[in-house]
C-alpha cells in the first residue's frame, strides 16, 4: 500500500521541499485519530521547515454522519484559505457533532457561519469529499488514522517519541 503522489488538491502544511513527507489519512469522528491529534500537532511544530505534513479525508461515518459533514466543513474553509485553523476547530471539538457547532468552528476562525450553514445544507463540498475519500479507498487505506513517512507506511504507535524518532531517521537517510 503506497499513497498517492501529492497533489495541488491535498491539505498541506510544510515546505514543498521537505526532506520528510508526513501524510495522514483521517476522519474527524474516529477516536483515535482524536487522539492522534495533539501528537501530530507536536510533530508539525517541532520540525517545521524540515516537515511537509499532508491531511487526507477518510470520513467513515454515514452518509449524513458529522465525520462528511466535518469533512465538507473543512473544505469550505480550505475555499477560503482556512482549512488548518479549521481542521484545529474539529479535532479540539470533536465532541460536538451536530451542524450548529460546525457553524460555530468556522465562525471561531473568522469565516461566514451563514455561508457555512449554506455550504453544509447544500452539500455544496460533498462531491469534493467522495473524490477525497475514493481516492484514498484506491490507495489501499482503510482505517483511520494511517500514517506514511516519505511514502513508507508508518506501524508504530502514535506517539510523540516513537513518531519523532520515526521522522529523525528519515531526516538522516
Amino acid at each position: 500500500m503506497k499513497p498517492s503522489p501529492v497533489s495541488a488538491h491535498d491539505h498541506v502544511d510544510g515546505p514543498a521541499d521537505a526532506r520528510v513527507t508526513l501524510i495522514e489519512y483521517g476522519d474527524y469522528e474516529c477516536s483515535y485519530c482524536v487522539s492522534a491529534f495533539p501528537v501530530l500537532e507536536g510533530v508539525r511544530h517541532q520540525f517545521v521547515g524540515k516537515l511537509r505534513f499532508v491531511y487526507r479525508h477518510v470520513p467513515k461515518s454515514a452518509s449524513q454522519g458529522f465525520a462528511k459533514q466535518a469533512a465538507e466543513a473543512s473544505e469550505f474553509a480550505a475555499s477560503q484559505g482556512q482549512f488548518w485553523p479549521m481542521h484545529a476547530q474539529l479535532f479540539a471539538h470533536a465532541d460536538r457533532h451536530d451542524l450548529e457547532h460546525l457553524i460555530e468552528a468556522a465562525t471561531a476562525v473568522g469565516l461566514d457561519g451563514e455561508a457555512c450553514r449554506r455550504a453544509l445544507v447544500e452539500h455544496t463540498f460533498a462531491a469534493r469529499v467522495r473524490e477525497l475519500t475514493v481516492a484514498s479507498v484506491q490507495s489501499g487505506i482503510i482505517g483511520t488514522p494511517t500514517l506514511f513517512i516519505n511514502g513508507e507506511r508508518y506501524l508504530d504507535r502514535i506517539e510523540s517519541a516513537l513518531l519523532e524518532s520515526a521522522i529523525d531517521g528519515a531526516l538522516a537517510s
